[in-house]
């Protein structure tokens, strides 16, 4: 029989796809290269499902003889290793970020005179469209949790914007570009205490209560899905923070990052402008130990946030801290500074990896922020967080619209500043 390849990244199957595996079927044995998470997030969403689910849903489609992983949106190590007689693709991507793994398909198959068979796009379907569909419904605090760790492991880098309150946190669910071949989007949202906090006109010391912050986690959670980093300062007293814990695993929340400072909390940007006190570490990796023997899935992470450089206390203290809070459990180090050149982070992480045992390391570029995201992979980061460029690109706008409605005494100048109403309504769920 002929041998056909037909390569799909979907978890939601629609009749658009059995369209196509129908096509195939007509042509030959049905191949399906089903491709890995991390494939699947360069053009779209992370699946619902892992892989090996999708695998059992395809291995039961009829017409289906065999799935087999396809691990990069780039077909050529499969179409060279089963040299298919045809590949059948809807005509969906000669257009977008796949049009150009079209073109390379094309030009492997004449090889050995394989042909590439497009069936007309399915209209009114798609899996994008579904998915959509599915953030309108929601989804489950299960679901959520777990996403972060899938993120980790199918990409480099996961890539992490703060939201404040529901509007900022539908920004950070819906926003994509389209950019050198590749769809990109944010992967999960930061609940920073600072942005928090100045939303609502407070100082970041911590003066926030937990209930008002789990309101603003509430807010973003009814309108977004992505999973959800929370920025838990000190953690406060080590009875209190096992609580947090476990109310956090319990709404979905996927991680909570504590710094190891003590005393009244004072944003780290400040340096050594104010008093910063570093929190003994014996009493940080119980606080750890303790939080995490308290956790009742194994989905949420707690990530220790090392505050030894913004208090000046030298290298070698960041790096014995590190290997301490790895000792204790933690999920993942964050190495924090406020220097601009990037110099000690460098070399924090440079250290970092000869280290026996690693956890993901976070950074936060707010100071240093010349460096690009492939920058900090190849420095060894696995997540990045934009920890505060909402709130701030808004004070601006908001402070030009007040003094333009004042100096012009109406409005009509102000609407350089503003979104349309339309615009608007537009980015709110139905």
């Amino acid at each position: 029989m002929k041998q056909v390849y037909v390569g799909m990244g979907t978890d939601i199957i629609h009749h658009g796809h059995i369209n196509i595996i129908e096509k195939a079927r007509e042509l030959g044995e049905v191949t399906v290269g089903l491709l890995s998470d991390e494939a699947v997030t360069k053009f779209s969403r992370i699946p619902f499902l892992e892989y090996e689910e999708r695998k059992r849903i395809l291995e039961n489609i009829k017409g289906v003889s065999k799935v087999v992983l396809q691990r990069t949106l780039d077909y050529e190590e499969n179409l060279r290793k089963l040299k298919p007689d045809y590949v059948v693709h809807g005509t969906d991507w000669k257009v977008g970020p796949q049009k150009h793994v079209r073109q390379k398909v094309i030009s492997i198959l004449g090889e050995w005179g394989g042909k590439l068979v497009e069936p007309d796009y399915t209209e009114g379907i798609s899996s994008s469209g579904l998915r959509e569909a599915l953030r309108e419904i929601g989804t489950t605090p299960d679901i959520r949790r777990k996403m972060l760790r899938r993120l980790l492991s199918a990409k480099p880098i996961v890539r992490v914007m703060e939201a404040h309150n529901g509007i900022s946190s539908l920004i950070v669910e819906e926003t994509k570009v389209e950019a050198e071949g590749e769809l990109r989007e944010f992967d999960a949202i930061w609940v920073s205490s600072l942005t928090d906090s100045t939303a609502k006109g407070k100082p970041d010391t911590e003066y926030v209560d937990r209930t008002s912050r789990i309101q603003t986690i509430s807010d973003i959670l009814d309108v977004t899905t992505k999973p959800i980093i929370l920025d838990g300062d000190t953690g406060g007293p080590i009875e209190h923070f096992e609580l947090m814990v476990k109310n956090m695993e319990r709404l979905g929340v996927s991680a909570v990052i504590i710094e190891d400072k003590s005393g009244l909390k004072r944003n780290s940007l400040f340096g050594t402008e104010v008093k910063q006190e570093l929190e003994d570490i014996d009493v940080f990796c119980e606080k750890i130990s303790n939080a995490k023997k308290a956790q009742v899935t194994s989905d949420f992470m707690i990530i220790s946030r090392i505050e030894s450089l913004i208090a000046n206390a030298g290298m070698d203290e960041a790096l014995k801290r590190a290997k301490a809070y790895i000792e204790a459990g933690t999920d993942g180090i964050m190495i924090h500074s406020r220097k601009k050149d990037g110099e000690e982070i460098f070399e924090f992480m440079k250290e970092y990896q000869k280290f026996d045992y690693k956890v993901p390391a976070i950074s936060v570029p707010s100071s240093y922020n010349q460096f690009t995201e492939q920058e900090l992979i190849d420095a060894g980061f696995n997540i990045v967080i934009y920890a505060n460029h909402l709130l701030r690109s808004a004070f601006p706008a908001m402070k030009k619209t007040a003094e333009s409605i004042l100096t012009h005494k109406r409005s009509l100048e102000a609407d350089q500043y503003c979104m349309s109403i339309k615009e608007i309504l537009d980015i709110l769920p139905n």
